[in-house]
Parts: structure tokens; C-alpha cells; sequence
């Protein structure tokens, strides 16, 4: 029997849960792989070899597409992973072959406050502990790809200011004449480190490297993330590495990893972590890891790899976008499903009666502090007003065309009458509907959610995008801003105006994706403005370029793409058990 969620910490019940788990061969054998087609990383944990897959059900037609994506969260998360096992089990549970397509946690999250994003209760991805540290190595190996950029980089202005054209063309260099104060990349690492925003580099003498300001954002908000998201096969990849910014010359013409000739040897650190990583949930699902987090400064989608292969060995794959609709969804949506040529079948809004609370005027949660009772008390007027958010995000999906079906995320605090009251106003805006008590109950809890999903997936859609790519930069901006965040227009800072008019000019740039980074605290540009915010305008610090993966990179406000550490970080929880070598205290 597995262990009680409202007595046991989730690391506790994944523990359980892994003394009887299935070896990584027999959930590979359940899904329809062939033993060729498995890469063992040790007994629970394997990577799938996506080529032989998908050269050998090529012709087979796909299964059903599922996002999930959900309501705008407070700073504890919404639930989204959780749900996404919850519904991949529930599915499981009707007897349908079903694959979750889930993200690689970052260690900055694992470590910090919001925990591994394995899931929780019932409904989690195990091994808990491979999950949430390092799995594979996919994100060392983003991190070794990303980080020999900026060494090939920094390495080429040392030669070029200490040596003349005469000594660089011996060596088979050109100068490229990189403009020191105009560095496109930063360093990255996979922790939320404050300390490493802006540093100085290059101190010392003329052998330590050529002094300029730099700094470090965390791993998964890398360009390289990005690439391995959407990269379609090796080959899209290697073209992919080539193109990325990594500076600007002297006259503003972008100096790229091709300049540097650093390209290949960037794919070189990247060929294995093409593969998607194969998991299982608590009840023995196929779970396929890919890429990373983050859809408030990334992309923040598992990859278009892991969700192929999918399709091609199941009847339904679930995959999940980062954060809420306005974010994850809107990338999913307007980029992903592009760049894949993939269209879903329903998306599922995930919501839970706390974060309804929390938009309709309850006390803010804040992380390492305890829940303000009202959290655990009947509310329905506080649930009432926050469903206005819910209802602007089952707006979001419905603009795409898909058939919508709320979650109610429930926890075993809430009431009757509030869940009747999230009910009625998710009914009255034209969504599906279904209570799922996945996290208490594992499957058996998410039955009336699977069912909701069946339904809906079998109801045809009119999925479209919001924009074409011969629709003008600025435009698009606009469009996301006003018909998905809700904003009244938007404002540029001079450097950010004079960004996107360039980029307008340039053909090339104009036929990339736009990839928003935002606040995913709110659906404004403000974290501390909850609910649906009124008379606002978006404010765009920076727009940057990201021609590798496809996308140019519009900055929202005043969010960083180097999170920080709280006062009350989860590592303070985390500890073996020396005698084992058991990992305890991961969520």
C-alpha cells in the first residue's frame, strides 16, 4: 500500500514507492520499445535512442496531443507536474497506452524553494533522487556546450587585443573585432545565484584574459536549452549551434559561435543529451524527461524530440508548459507547436483552490512561512473573485482553438462549496470541468479528470496561431500583450525600441518566433498585481536574439535570468543517509 500524502513527505512515498518500482527494461518493453532502442543509465533510469524510434514507426500515425498548462501561480507552484502524472496515471487506469512528456527540474528550483517538480502525493516521476539531481547530465552537458562559447569568446579577445593581424593569420585567425561592451551571452550555472548577476572578468595581467564586465544566468535559461527543446534531429541541432549571437563587432554586425569555430565542438558535448530520458510515474507509466524549466525566462517546454517519439509509442501524450497560460501555454502554443508542425487535441488548466484564494484577495503565501489559516478555512467569496483569473486563462486556450478542460487541483482542505463555486464559472466561460484528487489518491483520484480529457480529445478543434511570421516585431509584441496578458499596450525603453525597429529591417530576424520573458506571478509585468490586472501597459526593457533556436527574445519588466536564493533554501532539508546512501529531504 502506498503511503498516506497527508502523513508522509514526498520524498518518503517516492522512497516507498521504489522498493517495488519496474526496472527501466520492463517500462520499456510495456511502451513498444525494442531493446536496441533503450540506453540503460542503471536499472530505473534510461535515455531512448529517438532515431531508431522514429525511423522505425516513421509511418505510424500519431496519438493524441494533451498540454498542460495552468492558472497563474502563486510562489508555491500550482501543480502542474503533479497533475500531469496525476492524469498520465488516471489515463493508465482506463487502460489506454499513455506517455508523460515532462522537463528536466533545474537545480536552481530543487535547491531554492519550489522543489524538484517531480510532482507530489500519489502522483509523482520516480526515482525521486537521479530526477531531481542531474538525471543524466543533460544540463552539464547544456552547461559545458553554453559555457565554450564564452570561453572560445573570451579566449579570441585576449589574442586579438595582446597580438597583431600578422601573428592571429599565422594561426589562421581573423581578427573579428568584438565589441567588449556590446556581449550578447553571459557564463550560466544551475543554481539561483544572486551573487553572480554581474562580475567582472579578465583581472589581473596580460596572460588572465581581457578584463570586461560579464556575469552568469542560470543553466536553463541558455539558448542551448532552448536548441535542445526544439531541435528536431541532430542535424537541425548542428545547424542550430552555429547560429547563435554570441556578440557584436565594432559596427554591430553579430559575431556568432560559427565565427568563433566553436560550433561543432558545442554539438560535440550535445549528441548524447539529444535523447530523451525514460522515467516512470509512481504507478508505472512511461515518463519521457527532456530539456528544461523555466517558461518565465526560457522557453520552457519539454522537447519536440521526447514529444514525438511519444506520439509515435502511445495512444496519448501529456505534456506540460512551464508556468501559467499566459507564458507557458502562449509558447507552446505560438512556438513549439510551430516549429514541431504538431497540434493538440485539449489542454488542460490546472488551479488550485489556494492559488484561487490568493487572486481574490487572501493573504500572499510567501515561501519558508506558514500558510495563513485562511488557506485551510471555507472562503468561497475569496475563490469567487480569483476564478476571474481563471477565466482569462481558459480565454487564452480557447483563442488558439482548443478544447479547454479545468483540473480542480484538489487538496483534502477544500470545501464543497468552493469547489462547486470554481465549477460554475469554468462551466459559464465554456470549459470542461473535473475535480481530481490525484495527489491523495493517485490514479483512482484522477479518473473523472482522464474522462474530461477522453471527451475532449475526441471533439475536433480549430487550433490556430496568434500571429504569422510576416507579422512586424512590434505587432506581435502588442498582440501577445493586449489578447493574452491583458494589457491596455506596450512601452519600450529607447535601447529596446531601437532593437526591435533594427531588427523589423532585417529579413532574417523577422521570420524567427517571439519568445516573451515575463513574471509568471502574474499576468502583468508586475509580480505583486494579482488576479487580472486593469490598465496597465507592458513595459520591454531589452529584446535579445536568439538565431540558434529561432526566436528574438523580448525582456519584460524587471525579472533576471539569474534567480536568487531565499533566506530558507530547500538544501537545508537535504542529507544522505550515510549508512544507505539514501538521499532524504527532496519535495
Amino acid at each position: 500500500m502506498p503511503l498516506d500524502p497527508t502523513k508522509h513527505a514526498d520524498w518518503e512515498i517516492a522512497e516507498a514507492a521504489e522498493e517495488t518500482m519496474k526496472t527501466i527494461d520492463q517500462v520499456a518493453e510495456e511502451m513498444g520499445l525494442e531493446k536496441r532502442e533503450l540506453l540503460s543509465h542503471g536499472h530505473y533510469v534510461g535515455k531512448v535512442d529517438y532515431k531508431q524510434v522514429l525511423e522505425r514507426l516513421g509511418d505510424k500515425p500519431d496519438g493524441k496531443y494533451i498540454d498542460v498548462t495552468a492558472i497563474t501561480p502563486t510562489p508555491l507552484g500550482e501543480g502542474k507536474s503533479t497533475s500531469t502524472m496525476g492524469l498520465t496515471q488516471g489515463m493508465g487506469r482506463r487502460g489506454k497506452r499513455v506517455v508523460a512528456t515532462i522537463r528536466q527540474p533545474s537545480g536552481g528550483p530543487t535547491m531554492n524553494i519550489k522543489g524538484s517538480a517531480a510532482g507530489g502525493g500519489l502522483s509523482q516521476c520516480i526515482p525521486l533522487t537521479p530526477f531531481s539531481l542531474g538525471l543524466t547530465g543533460d544540463i552539464n552537458a547544456v552547461m559545458n556546450a553554453h559555457n565554450l562559447a564564452m570561453v572560445a569568446l573570451t579566449a579570441r579577445m585576449q589574442h586579438e587585443f595582446n597580438y597583431g593581424d600578422k601573428t592571429l593569420s599565422k594561426k589562421g585567425l581573423k581578427r573579428l573585432n568584438i565589441d567588449p561592451r556590446n556581449v550578447e551571452m553571459k557564463w550560466i550555472i544551475d543554481f539561483c545565484a544572486q551573487a553572480m548577476r554581474n562580475i567582472t572578468i579578465g583581472k589581473g595581467g596580460k596572460m588572465d584574459g581581457f578584463m570586461m564586465e560579464s556575469g552568469f544566468a542560470i543553466a536553463v535559461s541558455s539558448e542551448i536549452m532552448a536548441i535542445l527543446a526544439v531541435a528536431k534531429d541532430l542535424e537541425d541541432m548542428r545547424q542550430r549551434m552555429g547560429r547563435i549571437v554570441v556578440a557584436y563587432d565594432k559596427r554591430g554586425k553579430p559575431v556568432t559561435t560559427g565565427d568563433l569555430e566553436v560550433d561543432g565542438a558545442m554539438t560535440a558535448w550535445m549528441v548524447e543529451a539529444l535523447n530523451p530520458n525514460l522515467l516512470q510515474t509512481l504507478e508505472g507509466q512511461p515518463v519521457l524527461v527532456h530539456a528544461g524549466p523555466f517558461a518565465n525566462i526560457a522557453i520552457g517546454q519539454s522537447s519536440i524530440v521526447a514529444d514525438r517519439v511519444g506520439l509515435k509509442l502511445s495512444d496519448y501524450v501529456i505534456t506540460e508548459s512551464g508556468f501559467a497560460a499566459d507564458i507557458g501555454f502562449e509558447k507552446f502554443w505560438n512556438l513549439k507547436c510551430r516549429m514541431s508542425g504538431l497540434k493538440p487535441h485539449a489542454a488542460v488548466l490546472v488551479a488550485t483552490i489556494r492559488a484561487l484564494k490568493a487572486h481574490g484577495g487572501a493573504p500572499l503565501p510567501v515561501p519558508g512561512k506558514p500558510l495563513d489559516r485562511s488557506y485551510s478555512e471555507e472562503q468561497v467569496e475569496w475563490v469567487e473573485k480569483g476564478c476571474e483569473n481563471l477565466v482569462h486563462c481558459i480565454n487564452i486556450i480557447k483563442k488558439s482553438g482548443v478544447n479547454p478542460v479545468v483540473c480542480i487541483n484538489a487538496f483534502y482542505t477544500d470545501t464543497d462549496n468552493e469547489i462547486k463555486a470554481v465549477r460554475e464559472a469554468a462551466e459559464a466561460a465554456g470549459a470542461r470541468v473535473a475535480l481530481s484528487r490525484h495527489w491523495e489518491k493517485g490514479g483512482d483520484g484522477a479518473l473523472e479528470l482522464a474522462d474530461a480529457v477522453i471527451d475532449a480529445c475526441n471533439e475536433p478543434n480549430d487550433f490556430r496561431y496568434l500571429y504569422e511570421l510576416d507579422t512586424p516585431l512590434r505587432e506581435r509584441i502588442n498582440l501577445i500583450a493586449t489578447e493574452v496578458y491583458g494589457a491596455d499596450g506596450v512601452e519600450y525603453t529607447p535601447d529596446a525600441l531601437a532593437k526591435a525597429k533594427q531588427m523589423e529591417q532585417d529579413p532574417e530576424l523577422q521570420k524567427l518566433g517571439t519568445c516573451m520573458v515575463k513574471t509568471h506571478l502574474s499576468l502583468s509585468d508586475n509580480p505583486a498585481l494579482k488576479g487580472v490586472p486593469k490598465g496597465w501597459t507592458l513595459a520591454i526593457r531589452d529584446i535579445l536574439t536568439y538565431k540558434g533556436a529561432g526566436f528574438v527574445v523580448p525582456v519584460a519588466g524587471t525579472i533576471s535570468l539569474m534567480p536568487g536564493t531565499s533566506s530558507d533554501p530547500a538544501y537545508r532539508r537535504v542529507d544522505v543517509d550515510v549508512e544507505t546512501g539514501k538521499v532524504r529531504g527532496l519535495f
